[in-house]
């Protein structure tokens, strides 16, 4: 492994450190690089995505995604984390520990909103770090492309409903600019880019298709560590405000990534799938679609809420529990296979 993936723990607790304290001494250029959006998704961290994710997407041959059809165990064990167990889990986590446990130590008024974020949080599985994940396991791209984009094929009729449903709301506002956006910008123009220069560089030979990922691995890495200062540098000021409701809220995102991740991947175990499913299979079932959440939770309770916090939680946390489980799961590979 290169230095950045050796170290890779050690550079995401410099880049939070350094985020914060960026986001607090200078923070005007961090709020213009904050209010590059369209459609409440910040272009400057789309783009640094789109550099962490091509090199996976370049390992894609398209010719052969007939054979994700043999994954078909894979993705139902994913389908059904992500529809039937996470929002569910998530609406019961937050009532124990926002309803009851951690309620004494936060703001009353604010309660029933944390949950609502919480809830908005868990209700949209993640599109875009899914592929950083995925690459980080050695995981099948065929496959993480597959359930990225039937994920997000259900996220349209299901996400309004099924929010609907756990806050007990009749009518749920669902910020369709930014659920499209994102498709657009994850998914679509990385995959045509991505297919477009895999056809430019096998056209000089396959060893120029592998030279190319190689030196893209490192660029790749770093990008990942320059979205983690952006992301930690836009949301200083809330965890220097909110340090202890922050914490909190932190809980029930953490044990749910953890359960989550834990019962896919022991589910495809069980269901006979390849570790090479299984790591990514377990990565999309805990990771969120953080962007589509704290639009959502903008647009019902409005910029100053609990829920927009709670969401904005979910961002902060999001990449360094990610690479824990990331961690896990290559270290129990053996395990896994049974060796």
């Amino acid at each position: 492994m290169s230095i950045f993936e050796r170290y890779l723990t050690l550079w995401v607790f410099l880049c939070i450190i350094v985020g914060v304290v960026l986001g607090q001494m200078i923070p005007a250029p961090f709020h213009w690089l904050g209010g590059l959006e369209v459609a409440k998704v910040n272009i400057p961290v789309g783009l640094l995505i789109w550099v962490m994710i091509i090199p996976m997407l370049l390992r894609i041959d398209f010719g052969a995604l007939h054979e994700v059809r043999k994954h078909w165990r894979g993705i139902g064990v994913t389908l059904f984390i992500n529809w039937a167990v996470k929002p569910f889990s998530m609406a019961l986590l937050g009532w124990l520990f926002i309803r009851y446990l951690f309620a004494p130590y936060l703001p009353a008024e604010q309660i029933d909103s944390y949950i609502a974020g919480l809830v908005l949080l868990a209700a949209a599985p993640c599109t875009a770090m899914v592929f950083v994940w995925s690459r980080l396991v050695n995981g099948e791209p065929l496959f993480t492309l597959s359930q990225v984009a039937l994920n997000d094929a259900i996220m349209v009729f299901a996400f309004a409903p099924l929010v609907a449903l756990l806050l007990g709301m009749s009518s749920i506002i669902v910020p369709w600019d930014t659920l499209l956006v994102s498709v657009v910008l994850y998914i679509v123009l990385p995959v045509l880019l991505a297919q477009a220069w895999r056809k430019l560089l096998l056209a000089r030979g396959e060893e120029a298709l592998q030279r190319t990922l190689h030196t893209l691995n490192p660029v790749s890495i770093s990008a990942l560590l320059l979205t983690l200062v952006l992301l930690f540098a836009f949301q200083g000021k809330a965890i220097v405000e909110h340090p202890l409701i922050i914490a909190m809220l932190a809980v029930p995102i953490t044990i749910q990534v953890y359960f989550t991740s834990g019962l896919a991947y022991w589910l495809n175990r069980r269901v006979g799938e390849a570790h090479c499913v299984a790591g990514p299979s377990a990565l999309i079932g805990a990771s969120n679609f953080f962007e589509l959440a704290v639009a959502a939770a903008i647009s019902l309770f409005g910029f100053e809420s609990g829920a927009a916090l709670a969401t904005v939680v979910g961002v902060l946390i999001e990449v360094p529990v990610m690479l824990s489980v990331v961690y896990l799961v290559k270290r129990s590979k053996g395990w896994y296979e049974g060796v």
